[in-house]
């Protein structure tokens, strides 16, 4: 039997962890939570997406993405609008508010993935994911 400690999951919850511990800090000054960023981030890139596109871009349930897209939109980053030719789906669209935080924003996440990414070759970064999506897969059938 392994010790507890050599365990992929292990390792992989660690580095996620203090991951996870490094972009809150960065990202407090500016009111936004990590899991809320990365709603964010899929706005900057492509604005207007339904709350069922940012569920499938972020295998999160449709609870937890209309929470975040809910204080979101409190903070004034983000507004929800039903569409017209079905109520049931929401679109989410960033407030001028939001497109200026991006412009702050954008810069700090991408100095967060070169910083822990420094080192790694593109060739090791391709590996990862690989592997990742493998572990993922794997943890998926067992569903």
């Amino acid at each position: 039997m392994l010790p507890f400690k050599d365990y992929i999951s292990i390792k992989v919850h660690k580095a996620d962890l203090m991951m996870t511990s490094l972009i809150k800090a960065k990202l407090a000054p500016y009111n936004l939570a990590p899991e809320q960023n990365l709603i964010m981030m899929l706005l900057w890139e492509k604005d207007g997406q339904s709350q069922h596109q940012l569920v499938d871009a972020l295998d999160k349930d449709k609870t937890n993405i209309a929470r975040m897209a809910s204080n979101l939109e409190k903070k004034g980053f983000v507004r929800r609008v039903h569409c017209t030719e079905d109520r049931r789906s929401v679109k989410v669209f960033l407030t001028d508010e939001g497109r200026e935080l991006g412009e702050k924003v954008i810069p700090v996440a991408e100095k967060f993935n070169e910083s822990v990414t420094e080192g790694i070759t593109d060739e090791e970064l391709a590996e990862l994911e690989r592997l990742l999506l493998k572990m993922k897969a794997n943890a998926e059938a067992q569903l």
